[in-house]
């Protein structure tokens, strides 16, 4: 028997005594347990987007990756917003440039200075944003991070013309 996919399916396979041959066959819960929740193992709700680890942190760790394929690490504000993540670099930065050449990045949750990360990284893709998408990105991320909108930093980079780029994560 094929799935959906042309793969075929594995043949049965002896546990314990016990033949598995369908997932179907395996009782979700095993008996004489409790429910998963309640021994401390919580289940993946269906609906979950792919960047639901990444929607508490505060600061983003952004590996890039150079054009020999070293991995290159940054920290970067960033939020999630239902199955898509923003972030924002400056333009002229280093991960910038090296989003120009290859979109691939890993990102995981960290602190504000990317000493620790944490969860797994996520592979995904980044795609600049313009226009209208960039601006209202920017006002989220500006509500989200509002001592950086005040900040002297900003006086300064408008006057070395450093302007924010705003990615998106596929």
């Amino acid at each position: 028997m094929t799935f959906a996919s042309g793969r075929h399916r594995q043949p049965a396979v002896t546990v314990t005594g016990l033949v598995i041959r369908d997932r179907r066959d395996v009782p979700e819960d095993p008996p004489g347990l409790p429910p998963a929740a309640d021994r401390g193992c919580p289940r993946e709700p269906a609906d979950a987007s792919y960047f639901a680890p990444l929607a508490k942190a505060r600061y983003l760790l952004l590996t890039t990756f150079k054009q020999k394929g070293t991995p290159v690490s940054a920290t970067v504000p960033g939020m999630v917003e239902g199955d898509r993540a923003y972030f924002q670099v400056r333009s002229r930065s280093g991960a910038a440039k090296r989003l120009q050449h290859t979109d691939g990045v890993h990102v995981a949750p960290c602190g504000a200075r990317g000493l620790w990360s944490y969860g797994p990284p996520l592979d995904a893709a980044a795609r600049q944003l313009d226009g209208e998408e960039a601006s209202r990105v920017a006002g989220q991320l500006a509500r989200k991070y509002p001592l950086r909108r005040r900040s002297l930093a900003r006086l300064l980079r408008r006057a070395r013309n450093r302007q924010l780029v705003y990615y998106e994560l596929l």
